[in-house]
Protein backbone atom coordinates (compact mmCIF):
# COMPACT_ATOMS: atom_id res chain seq x y z
CA UNK A 1 0.00 0.00 0.00
CA UNK A 2 1.13 3.37 -1.07
CA UNK A 3 1.72 5.93 1.72
CA UNK A 4 0.01 9.06 1.24
CA UNK A 5 2.54 11.92 0.89
CA UNK A 6 2.09 14.80 3.17
CA UNK A 7 1.73 18.33 1.53
CA UNK A 8 4.89 19.84 3.39
CA UNK A 9 7.28 17.44 0.90
CA UNK A 10 6.81 19.01 -2.02
CA UNK A 11 8.17 22.12 -0.25
CA UNK A 12 11.87 23.08 0.50
CA UNK A 13 10.60 25.99 2.91
CA UNK A 14 7.40 27.48 4.48
CA UNK A 15 6.53 31.48 4.39
CA UNK A 16 4.13 31.73 7.52
CA UNK A 17 2.15 34.52 8.51
CA UNK A 18 1.49 35.09 12.45
CA UNK A 19 -1.87 36.85 13.24
CA UNK A 20 -4.89 34.78 13.11
CA UNK A 21 -2.89 31.78 11.35
CA UNK A 22 -0.55 31.17 14.81
CA UNK A 23 -1.96 32.65 17.38
CA UNK A 24 -4.81 35.24 17.88
CA UNK A 25 -3.83 38.06 20.25
CA UNK A 26 -1.62 35.98 22.41
CA UNK A 27 -4.10 32.89 22.34
CA UNK A 28 -2.53 30.02 20.14
CA UNK A 29 -4.51 28.75 17.21
CA UNK A 30 -5.45 25.11 17.70
CA UNK A 31 -3.19 22.60 16.26
CA UNK A 32 -0.62 25.57 14.76
CA UNK A 33 2.10 25.09 17.41
CA UNK A 34 1.89 21.27 17.38
CA UNK A 35 1.78 21.43 13.43
CA UNK A 36 4.33 24.19 13.16
CA UNK A 37 7.20 22.76 15.33
CA UNK A 38 6.54 19.06 13.44
CA UNK A 39 7.10 21.06 10.23
CA UNK A 40 10.37 22.82 11.12
CA UNK A 41 12.14 19.41 11.48
CA UNK A 42 11.61 18.98 7.72
CA UNK A 43 11.82 22.32 6.46
CA UNK A 44 13.25 26.11 7.46
CA UNK A 45 10.17 28.44 8.58
CA UNK A 46 10.02 32.10 8.35
CA UNK A 47 7.50 33.30 9.95
CA UNK A 48 6.84 37.28 7.82
CA UNK A 49 3.99 39.70 9.48
CA UNK A 50 2.81 42.58 8.17
CA UNK A 51 2.77 44.15 12.00
CA UNK A 52 5.31 45.98 12.11
CA UNK A 53 4.81 47.68 15.13
CA UNK A 54 7.36 44.93 17.28
CA UNK A 55 10.89 44.49 17.19
CA UNK A 56 11.74 40.25 15.52
CA UNK A 57 12.90 39.82 19.18
CA UNK A 58 9.65 40.53 20.55
CA UNK A 59 7.93 38.26 17.67
CA UNK A 60 9.69 35.60 18.76
CA UNK A 61 9.38 36.23 22.57
CA UNK A 62 5.23 35.89 21.99
CA UNK A 63 5.98 32.76 19.90
CA UNK A 64 8.01 30.91 22.65
CA UNK A 65 5.30 32.23 25.04
CA UNK A 66 2.62 29.95 23.31
CA UNK A 67 5.07 26.92 23.23
CA UNK A 68 6.62 27.60 19.80
CA UNK A 69 10.33 28.28 20.23
CA UNK A 70 12.00 30.72 17.95
CA UNK A 71 14.54 33.23 17.74
CA UNK A 72 14.34 36.05 16.06
CA UNK A 73 16.30 35.67 12.96
CA UNK A 74 13.23 33.32 12.26
CA UNK A 75 10.70 36.31 11.86
CA UNK A 76 10.21 38.66 8.65
CA UNK A 77 8.14 41.61 9.63
CA UNK A 78 7.39 44.34 6.78
CA UNK A 79 9.04 46.52 8.97
CA UNK A 80 12.47 45.11 7.81
CA UNK A 81 11.42 44.57 4.30
CA UNK A 82 10.80 48.21 3.68
CA UNK A 83 14.16 48.72 5.56
CA UNK A 84 15.47 46.55 3.30
CA UNK A 85 14.48 48.37 0.47
CA UNK A 86 15.71 52.05 1.52
CA UNK A 87 18.78 50.17 2.23
CA UNK A 88 19.75 49.19 -1.24
CA UNK A 89 18.85 53.15 -2.39
CA UNK A 90 20.20 54.98 0.09
CA UNK A 91 24.01 55.58 1.51
CA UNK A 92 24.54 54.06 4.92
CA UNK A 93 23.39 56.60 7.59
CA UNK A 94 20.80 58.44 5.48
CA UNK A 95 18.15 59.96 7.91
CA UNK A 96 14.72 58.10 8.04
CA UNK A 97 11.92 59.14 9.47
CA UNK A 98 10.47 55.96 11.16
CA UNK A 99 6.68 56.53 11.65
CA UNK A 100 5.16 53.70 13.46
CA UNK A 101 6.02 51.40 16.52
CA UNK A 102 9.31 50.13 18.06
CA UNK A 103 9.62 47.59 15.45
CA UNK A 104 10.06 50.14 12.45
CA UNK A 105 13.01 52.40 13.97
CA UNK A 106 14.63 49.20 14.73
CA UNK A 107 14.82 47.77 11.05
CA UNK A 108 15.73 51.36 9.64
CA UNK A 109 19.07 50.67 12.33
CA UNK A 110 19.51 47.69 11.86
CA UNK A 111 19.66 47.94 7.62
CA UNK A 112 22.57 50.41 8.38
CA UNK A 113 20.08 53.76 8.23
CA UNK A 114 19.59 56.69 11.02
CA UNK A 115 15.78 56.71 12.16
CA UNK A 116 14.59 59.82 13.32
CA UNK A 117 11.26 60.53 14.70
CA UNK A 118 10.83 64.32 14.07
CA UNK A 119 11.65 66.94 11.86
CA UNK A 120 10.42 67.37 7.94
CA UNK A 121 13.82 67.26 5.78
CA UNK A 122 14.59 63.19 6.05
CA UNK A 123 14.95 62.30 2.21
CA UNK A 124 12.73 59.21 3.49
CA UNK A 125 9.98 57.81 5.19
CA UNK A 126 8.96 54.62 6.53
CA UNK A 127 5.77 53.95 8.09
CA UNK A 128 4.08 50.85 10.16
CA UNK A 129 1.25 50.50 12.32
CA UNK A 130 2.21 50.94 16.21
CA UNK A 131 0.06 51.92 19.29
CA UNK A 132 2.36 54.94 19.71
CA UNK A 133 1.40 56.80 16.76
CA UNK A 134 -0.15 59.91 17.21
CA UNK A 135 -1.52 62.64 14.89
CA UNK A 136 1.06 64.55 15.06
CA UNK A 137 3.28 61.63 14.02
CA UNK A 138 1.22 61.08 10.51
CA UNK A 139 1.27 65.65 10.12
CA UNK A 140 4.91 65.27 10.18
CA UNK A 141 5.00 62.52 7.73
CA UNK A 142 2.40 64.22 5.27
CA UNK A 143 4.92 67.12 5.49
CA UNK A 144 7.96 65.19 4.39
CA UNK A 145 6.36 63.13 1.86
CA UNK A 146 4.64 66.61 0.21
CA UNK A 147 7.87 68.00 0.25
CA UNK A 148 9.45 65.23 -1.81
CA UNK A 149 10.57 62.49 0.87
CA UNK A 150 10.22 59.11 -0.81
CA UNK A 151 7.73 57.35 1.02
CA UNK A 152 7.45 53.74 2.08
CA UNK A 153 4.58 52.11 3.82
CA UNK A 154 5.41 48.42 5.15
CA UNK A 155 1.53 47.20 4.17
CA UNK A 156 -2.12 48.73 4.04
CA UNK A 157 -3.96 46.42 6.08
CA UNK A 158 -7.61 47.65 6.73
CA UNK A 159 -7.80 45.88 9.88
CA UNK A 160 -5.45 43.85 12.26
CA UNK A 161 -6.81 40.95 14.14
CA UNK A 162 -6.75 40.51 18.27
CA UNK A 163 -8.36 38.79 21.02
CA UNK A 164 -10.91 41.68 21.64
CA UNK A 165 -11.89 41.84 17.19
CA UNK A 166 -10.64 43.58 14.42
CA UNK A 167 -8.96 46.90 14.74
CA UNK A 168 -7.89 49.27 12.27
CA UNK A 169 -4.88 48.53 10.55
CA UNK A 170 -1.53 50.60 9.30
CA UNK A 171 -3.88 51.12 6.13
CA UNK A 172 -5.88 53.52 7.96
CA UNK A 173 -2.54 55.40 8.67
CA UNK A 174 -1.45 55.44 5.64
CA UNK A 175 -4.77 56.63 4.21
CA UNK A 176 -4.29 59.36 6.43
CA UNK A 177 -0.86 60.86 5.22
CA UNK A 178 -2.20 60.41 1.51
CA UNK A 179 -5.05 62.17 1.71
CA UNK A 180 -2.71 65.07 3.39
CA UNK A 181 0.00 64.42 0.86
CA UNK A 182 -1.35 63.78 -2.23
CA UNK A 183 1.39 61.39 -2.34
CA UNK A 184 1.11 57.88 -3.12
CA UNK A 185 3.38 55.14 -1.17
CA UNK A 186 5.61 52.35 -1.89
CA UNK A 187 4.13 49.63 0.10
CA UNK A 188 6.40 46.33 0.76
CA UNK A 189 4.04 44.18 2.90
CA UNK A 190 1.92 41.72 2.02
CA UNK A 191 0.21 41.44 -0.65
CA UNK A 192 3.33 43.06 -2.49
CA UNK A 193 5.50 39.82 -2.95
CA UNK A 194 8.19 41.80 -2.03
CA UNK A 195 8.64 40.09 1.61
CA UNK A 196 8.17 36.59 -0.35
CA UNK A 197 11.46 37.36 -1.79
CA UNK A 198 12.74 38.97 0.97
CA UNK A 199 11.88 35.34 2.76
CA UNK A 200 13.56 33.59 0.02
CA UNK A 201 16.83 35.62 -0.11
CA UNK A 202 17.39 34.95 3.81
CA UNK A 203 16.38 31.09 3.44
CA UNK A 204 18.82 30.69 0.64
CA UNK A 205 16.26 28.83 -1.28
CA UNK A 206 14.80 29.30 -4.30
CA UNK A 207 11.12 31.42 -4.11
CA UNK A 208 9.67 28.44 -6.68
CA UNK A 209 10.41 26.21 -3.46
CA UNK A 210 8.26 27.96 -0.59
CA UNK A 211 4.94 27.43 0.08
CA UNK A 212 3.10 30.78 1.58
CA UNK A 213 0.78 29.87 4.21
CA UNK A 214 -1.69 32.65 5.44
CA UNK A 215 -5.38 33.42 6.57
CA UNK A 216 -6.62 36.59 4.33
CA UNK A 217 -7.33 36.43 0.50
CA UNK A 218 -6.16 40.01 -0.16
CA UNK A 219 -3.01 39.99 1.21
CA UNK A 220 -1.08 36.37 2.50
CA UNK A 221 -2.63 34.54 -0.87
CA UNK A 222 -2.60 37.69 -3.01
CA UNK A 223 1.18 37.99 -2.10
CA UNK A 224 1.37 34.18 -3.16
CA UNK A 225 0.07 34.99 -6.35
CA UNK A 226 2.05 37.58 -7.48
CA UNK A 227 5.09 35.98 -6.53
CA UNK A 228 3.79 32.74 -8.46
CA UNK A 229 3.74 30.45 -5.96
CA UNK A 230 2.07 27.87 -4.07
CA UNK A 231 -0.06 28.32 -1.11
CA UNK A 232 -2.29 26.91 2.15
CA UNK A 233 -5.20 29.19 2.93
CA UNK A 234 -6.24 28.39 6.48
CA UNK A 235 -9.48 29.65 7.90
CA UNK A 236 -8.59 30.44 11.61
CA UNK A 237 -8.74 34.37 10.89
CA UNK A 238 -10.00 36.78 8.32
CA UNK A 239 -11.47 35.42 5.85
CA UNK A 240 -13.86 32.20 5.23
CA UNK A 241 -15.64 30.47 2.01
CA UNK A 242 -17.68 33.09 1.80
CA UNK A 243 -15.31 35.57 1.06
CA UNK A 244 -13.84 33.66 -1.53
CA UNK A 245 -16.79 33.90 -3.58
CA UNK A 246 -15.71 37.77 -4.04
CA UNK A 247 -11.90 37.75 -4.66
CA UNK A 248 -10.07 37.90 -7.20
CA UNK A 249 -7.15 35.29 -5.70
CA UNK A 250 -7.33 31.77 -5.40
CA UNK A 251 -4.86 29.95 -2.89
CA UNK A 252 -3.61 26.45 -4.25
CA UNK A 253 -4.59 24.57 -1.44
CA UNK A 254 -7.58 25.40 1.93
CA UNK A 255 -7.93 23.95 4.85
CA UNK A 256 -9.42 24.32 8.02
CA UNK A 257 -6.21 24.00 10.15
CA UNK A 258 -2.61 24.13 9.82
CA UNK A 259 -2.74 19.91 10.64
CA UNK A 260 -3.08 20.21 6.39
CA UNK A 261 0.58 20.58 6.02
CA UNK A 262 1.33 16.66 7.34
CA UNK A 263 -1.63 15.55 5.52
CA UNK A 264 -2.35 14.56 1.97
CA UNK A 265 -4.25 16.89 -0.08
CA UNK A 266 -7.71 15.42 -0.20
CA UNK A 267 -8.90 14.52 -4.21
CA UNK A 268 -12.12 15.96 -4.43
CA UNK A 269 -14.01 14.04 -7.07
CA UNK A 270 -16.97 16.07 -9.53
CA UNK A 271 -20.13 14.18 -11.10
CA UNK A 272 -22.05 17.01 -12.66
CA UNK A 273 -23.71 18.86 -9.44
CA UNK A 274 -22.16 16.75 -6.87
CA UNK A 275 -19.00 16.34 -5.32
CA UNK A 276 -17.41 13.93 -3.06
CA UNK A 277 -13.49 13.39 -0.97
CA UNK A 278 -13.19 11.83 2.60
CA UNK A 279 -16.05 10.38 3.87
CA UNK A 280 -18.37 13.62 2.49
CA UNK A 281 -20.61 14.89 -0.18
CA UNK A 282 -21.84 17.81 -1.11
CA UNK A 283 -24.33 18.13 -3.34
CA UNK A 284 -25.39 21.83 -4.89
CA UNK A 285 -29.02 22.53 -6.42
CA UNK A 286 -29.31 23.19 -10.16
CA UNK A 287 -29.81 26.87 -9.05
CA UNK A 288 -26.62 26.72 -7.18
CA UNK A 289 -28.58 28.66 -4.51
CA UNK A 290 -27.92 25.89 -1.74
CA UNK A 291 -25.84 22.95 -0.82
CA UNK A 292 -26.85 19.23 0.96
CA UNK A 293 -23.40 18.41 2.92
CA UNK A 294 -23.38 14.52 4.15
CA UNK A 295 -21.08 12.63 6.17
CA UNK A 296 -21.14 8.47 4.80
CA UNK A 297 -18.90 6.32 6.57
CA UNK A 298 -16.25 6.45 9.09
CA UNK A 299 -16.24 8.89 11.67
CA UNK A 300 -19.47 10.19 12.13
CA UNK A 301 -17.79 13.59 12.72
CA UNK A 302 -16.53 15.48 9.53
CA UNK A 303 -12.84 15.89 8.74
CA UNK A 304 -12.57 19.72 9.44
CA UNK A 305 -9.72 20.12 6.61
CA UNK A 306 -11.46 17.43 4.23
CA UNK A 307 -14.68 19.86 4.32
CA UNK A 308 -12.67 22.93 3.64
CA UNK A 309 -11.25 21.23 0.21
CA UNK A 310 -14.45 20.05 -0.53
CA UNK A 311 -16.13 23.21 -0.20
CA UNK A 312 -13.21 25.08 -1.64
CA UNK A 313 -13.39 22.74 -4.72
CA UNK A 314 -17.47 23.09 -5.09
CA UNK A 315 -16.72 26.72 -4.97
CA UNK A 316 -13.67 27.35 -7.46
CA UNK A 317 -15.51 24.66 -9.79
CA UNK A 318 -18.94 26.67 -9.77
CA UNK A 319 -16.82 30.23 -10.09
CA UNK A 320 -15.44 28.45 -13.51
CA UNK A 321 -19.06 27.17 -14.58
CA UNK A 322 -19.66 31.49 -14.09
CA UNK A 323 -21.98 30.68 -11.15
CA UNK A 324 -22.82 34.37 -10.14
CA UNK A 325 -20.50 35.59 -7.13
CA UNK A 326 -23.74 35.80 -4.84
CA UNK A 327 -24.84 32.67 -5.03
CA UNK A 328 -21.56 31.49 -4.15
CA UNK A 329 -21.80 33.57 -1.08
CA UNK A 330 -24.61 32.10 -0.19
CA UNK A 331 -23.24 28.37 -0.77
CA UNK A 332 -19.54 29.86 0.95
CA UNK A 333 -22.01 30.68 3.89
CA UNK A 334 -22.99 27.02 3.97
CA UNK A 335 -19.91 25.58 4.03
CA UNK A 336 -18.72 27.75 6.98
CA UNK A 337 -21.24 26.90 9.11
CA UNK A 338 -20.61 23.32 8.51
CA UNK A 339 -17.08 23.84 9.05
CA UNK A 340 -18.11 25.66 12.37
CA UNK A 341 -20.05 22.54 13.33
CA UNK A 342 -17.62 20.40 13.01
CA UNK A 343 -14.73 22.32 14.60
CA UNK A 344 -16.94 23.05 17.68
CA UNK A 345 -17.45 19.16 17.98
CA UNK A 346 -13.82 18.50 17.54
Amino acid sequence: MIEPTPLLAAYRAVVCDLDGVVYRGSQAIPFAVSALAQARGFVPVTFATNNASRHPDEVAAALCSIGLETRGTDVLTSAQAGAARLARDFPAGTPVLAVGGPGVAAAVAEAGLTPVTGGTDAPAVLQGWGREVTVGDLATASIAVARGARWVATNTDRTLPTAAGLVPGNGTLVAAVREASGGRPEVVGKPSPDMLHEAARRLGVALAGVLVIGDRLDTDIAAAVGAGIDSLWVLTGVHGLADLAGSAFTPTYAAADLRAVHQSPPVVARDAMTWTTSGLTARVNEGATGVEIDSWGRPDIPDPNALVALGFRVLVDLRGDGCPAERLAVLGESFDASLHCAVAEQ
